[in-house]
């Protein structure tokens, strides 16, 4: 039912809360799980901007996201669970959708923050912002620390 599961994580333990459900599902469909991390480029209107420290940066925000994605992969992988992941730079929701399509995943699987009111404007909800983007299912859990 479920082949292929994408799993946009962003570093935190609340968004881990997803994976016991990822895991389970997967043994049971023997699917493969595709970990995501998406950072958003980093922009500042500083007229003294110094770009050149500010690439150097965000290189090392990728690179550290990727060393994250590939190290719950090899989790998931000395469990006995086919995993894979990438960390990529872009809007958070239109690349976890655009994943998804490349991927031909059949499931969405995500941890929700919960934010509600004032926070979640100012923040946006990838959760809301992926039932209003995607055309396949996702799982949501809501996670509190």
């Amino acid at each position: 039912m479920y082949s292929r599961i994408l799993v946009p994580l962003d570093g935190s333990s609340r968004a881990e809360k997803i994976l016991p459900h990822v895991e389970e599902l997967a043994r049971k469909y023997s699917s493969e799980v595709c970990l995501l991390q998406v950072v958003e480029p980093i922009i500042d209107i500083d007229p003294a901007y110094k770009l050149v420290s500010e690439v150097g940066r965000f290189t090392s925000i990728i690179k550290s996201a990727q060393t994250y994605i590939d190290s719950v992969a090899s989790q998931m992988r000395e469990k006995g669970i086919s995993a894979k992941g990438w960390a990529l730079s872009g809007n958070v929701v239109a690349t976890i959708c655009q994943v998804a399509e490349q991927e031909n995943s059949n499931l969405i699987a995500i941890a929700s923050h919960g934010r509600t009111g004032a926070a979640r404007v100012f923040y946006g909800s990838v959760t809301a912002g992926l039932l209003h983007g995607v055309d396949r299912p996702i799982l949501m859990i809501r996670s509190r620390d």
